[in-house]
């Protein structure tokens, strides 16, 4: 099962729903509440990341019999120290994006702890995509 969603840029009235969209789907289709969970975390994250840095994406979720893959892709500017931007709480986020509450540097690290398997591919004025495997068994 496949799913496709655009990330919108600079709107957080709108960022998280693709993650809310395969929240649902997941409940709809049985799977743990541990995995749904993780999947939405995971995901929301790449979302506000997206959202925060890239001018927003796309999303594209394959779910099969035992596993979820998200793949996030922007066009971006690319991560510019993806090793300083995996510590907890390292940010880039403009200041307005914190006054918003968003920005906290936990999006890569929390995407990270979520994942069964996490590979980012990013180049400077390219942009970034994100790969999370989620197993179901």
């Amino acid at each position: 099962m496949r799913h496709h969603y655009d990330v919108p840029g600079d709107d957080f009235s709108r960022a998280g729903f693709a993650s809310s969209e395969i929240k649902k789907t997941l409940q709809r289709l049985g799977v743990p509440a541990d995995v749904v969970k993780r999947t939405a975390v995971a995901m929301y994250e790449a979302e506000i990341n997206m959202v925060v840095h890239a001018g927003g994406g796309e999303a594209d979720v394959l779910i099969e019999k035992d596993s979820i893959t998200i793949i996030m892709t922007d066009h971006g500017p690319g991560i510019e120290n993806l090793e300083l931007a995996m510590q907890d709480g390292y940010s880039t986020a403009p200041e307005l994006v914190r006054e918003l509450g968003f920005g906290a540097g936990m999006g890569l690290p929390n995407m990270k702890r979520n994942s069964d398997e996490l590979s980012i591919d990013t180049e400077l004025g390219r942009g970034t995509t994100v790969t999370m495997r989620i197993n179901l068994t």
